[in-house]
Parts: structure tokens; sequence; C-alpha cells
């Protein structure tokens, strides 16, 4: 009797694990779902809705006039090509890929063929307070990384050639070593580097590693001068970084407000990634991990980021940053890979918040459904400016990706 006890309780156990087991295989697929579907209605939008007929990006759309307006378009379209780019990686949809193919086209059409002095650059013009008659640095590099992931997806060299030649030209003639810097705007016309702000165009002489440009270049040239500017521009960074884990003396942080800009910082501490990966040289993660840290008390509980965030820890709820949700959370589960654990909350908070702070596929209005939420409120010309921007969607994208590849595969 006792032994038939056993049995009956020995089974019963069982069928609970194998039924907890179940809700947990459930659960997960449940999880995968999400992921992949999310992933999916940010690259319709960005394919379909964020890109223009002629392949770049519509920047911000204004949503209380109902207006989209330019900003930036090289390195906006840029960052949505990566962005496609990584989805279609992970969901084989060709749509994807032959948008970011439309946008890649756009973007080297920029080449500039016809003033002896800038040959090989490529005329990514502001567009907004500097105007479209000055090439701005990381107008270029913030796009760059796109149109090496787009070149190595497709085969096509001249995506590669292009923006290699780009980079080529900045290494040439606005790479300064010896500040460990790089200067920032190129006439367009006279192809001139402007080293003072003679025309009050607010220039900044820095680091300039947004993006990782000469990292890129390296791996696709082998030539040691940008694998040298790299890691020179790397040691700058760590050496001119703040207490805070920022870089409180450049624009567009405000060392004077003490406010720091929700991706501006992310970018030079993926960059140190880099430089550890070419180094192995732990003092670059660890520079990486303090900005990190920066970002991880900035987020809230429920995950989001908002746009004004102070060095003291106070912040604005004017205007909420999905790009700096996503991107600090691309950087969290990078340095999560290094072995820095304590940051795998912070990127499970960014997933949640990814996962419900979209615009429903139903929204009366088809300028932003499907994309991640991304506002900018402001003042401007006496009017209230309610602005939707189109990073927080092609951030979203690299950081889905990532995410879905980190916790389900391919």
């Amino acid at each position: 009797m006792k032994a038939m006890k056993k049995m009956v309780m020995w089974v019963c156990s069982l069928a609970v694990a194998v039924s907890l087991a179940g809700c947990s295989a459930s659960a997960k697929d449940a999880e995968k779902d999400q992921v992949l579907q999310a992933l999916n209605e940010c690259a319709v939008y960005a394919s379909d809705v964020l890109l223009d007929s002629a392949g770049k990006s519509r920047c911000d759309y204004n949503m209380i006039l109902g207006q989209w307006f330019p900003y930036e378009e090289p390195w906006h379209t840029g960052q949505i090509i990566l962005g496609l780019v990584d989805a279609y990686r992970v969901t084989g949809n060709k749509h994807y890929l032959d948008a970011a193919e439309r946008a890649g086209k756009w973007w080297i059409g920029l080449e500039i063929k016809d003033n002896p002095k800038l040959e090989g650059m490529v005329a990514a013009t502001h567009g907004d307070s500097r105007g479209n008659d000055h090439i701005v640095f990381s107008t270029v590099s913030d796009g760059s990384h796109g149109l090496f992931e787009l070149g190595k997806e497709t085969g096509n060299e001249t995506y590669t050639r292009v923006v290699t030649d780009a980079i080529t030209w900045m290494l040439d003639n606005m790479y300064a070593p010896e500040l460990g810097v790089c200067y920032d705007i190129v006439e367009l016309k006279t192809g001139e580097v402007l080293k003072t702000d003679r025309d009050n165009l607010g220039l900044d002489l820095r680091p300039n590693t947004e993006g990782s440009p000469f990292y890129d270049a390296y791996l696709v040239t082998g030539e040691e001068r940008f694998k040298d500017a790299h890691i020179l521009l790397a040691n700058s960074l760590i050496e001119k970084q703040t207490p805070e884990g920022a870089w409180m003396d450049y624009h567009p942080n405000d060392k004077e407000e003490g406010t720091f800009h929700p991706r501006f910082n992310l970018w030079y501490a993926e960059s140190l990634l880099e430089a550890y990966e070419l180094t192995k040289d732990r003092k670059y993660l660890e520079a990486a991990a303090k900005t990190a840290r920066l970002y991880a008390r900035a987020q809230r509980n429920d995950g989001t980021i908002y746009y004004d965030n102070y060095v003291d820890g106070r912040f604005d709820k004017g205007s909420i940053c999905g790009s700096a949700v996503a991107f600090a959370g691309i950087l969290w589960m990078r340095l999560a890979g290094y072995g820095y654990d304590e940051f795998v909350p912070n990127y499970e908070r960014s997933a949640q918040w990814l996962l419900v702070n979209r615009y429903a596929q139903d929204h009366p209005d088809p300028n932003v459904r499907g994309a991640v939420v991304n506002t900018r409120y402001r003042n401007k010309k006496g009017r209230v400016w309610l602005t939707q921007r189109d990073v927080g969607t092609s951030f979203g994208l690299r950081f889905l990706a990532q995410y879905y590849t980190l916790k389900f595969g391919k």
C-alpha cells in the first residue's frame, strides 16, 4: 500500500513538473512571438513610412501640424538602414533589405564628384542650425555603420567604397591627433575645414568617435592608420570623461546646466567597446560601464528614459526618449556579455518598455502607426512643437533584433 502511495505521489510530481515545464516553454514562446511582432511592426513602419520615395528619412513628424521636417538626413537615414539590416538578419524578410538598399542608394548619391578638394567626401550637411552649406563630421559618422553593414549583407561593394572614401577624407583632413579630437565642420563649397568658429556655428572640436567610423574603416581596409586613430581617440575619451560617466565639456551636453544628451554619450561608450575589441584592454570596458551606470540611474522603474536628464539625478518629464531606452539597452546588453551582469535588469526594462510603448497599428494617424514613442516637446517661434522622431524606431529596431538574438537565437 505504501509503495502504491509513493508511486502515485511520484507520478503526480512528475505530472506537475511536466506541466510547469510546459507553461515555461509556452511563456517563452509567447515572449518570442511578442518580440518578433514588435520587430516586424517597427520594420514595416521604417520601410513604408519613415523612408520617403527618394529613400531618405523623413526624420521629425510634427504631430500638431501633421507635417514632416528634415533633420540631419544622412545620419538619420543611416540609422534606419542599420535597423532594417538587423531586422532582415533576424526575420529574413526581403522587404526590409530592399528598403535598406533604397535608402543606401540615396546615401551613396551624396558622394561629391565635382569638387577636387572634396573628392571622395559626401555632402552630409546638417540642415538645421548649421544649414545646408556645411558638412558635419557626426552627420556622416552617425550613419556610416549602416552603410558598412548594408555592404556586408548585400555584397555590394559600392556602399562600402563610398563610405570608406568619406571616412578616409575625414581622417586626412579633420583628424587632429595632437589634440585628441577631430574638427567638426567643413564648408561644402570650398572644402575648407573650419578651425575657428568665425560664423557662430557652434564649432566643436570633439573626439568624434560617434558611429566608430575609423574602427569600421580599419575592419574593411586593414589599414593600421584607421586602427591607430580609433585607439588614440578612445584614449582621449577616457582622459576627457567626467566622473559621472559623460563628456560634459562637449556639445550637446550642457556643462553649465548639468544636463547630458540622451544619446551622445552612448555613442562614445559604444566606441569604447570597439576599442576593447581591438586591444582587449579592460580600461575601455570600465569607461563604457561608467557611462552605462549614468544611464541606468536615469532609467525609471518602468524603463522610461526622458530627454532631459541631469548629472545630479534630476530629470524633466516633458519629452520621452525611446531612442535612449533602446540605445542604452544595446550598451547594457553588450556590457552584460562582457560580464557586467549588473545591467541585465536595465536591458530587460528596456525590452518591456519597447514592447508596450509603440503607436498602435490602428492609430488614426498613419504617420505614426507602429513607431516607437520618441517625443520632443518645445516652444519654437511662439508655437508649441510636439514632435515624434524617427530615431525611436531606428534604434528600437537595433535593440529588438539584438535582444531577440540574445534570448532566442536566430
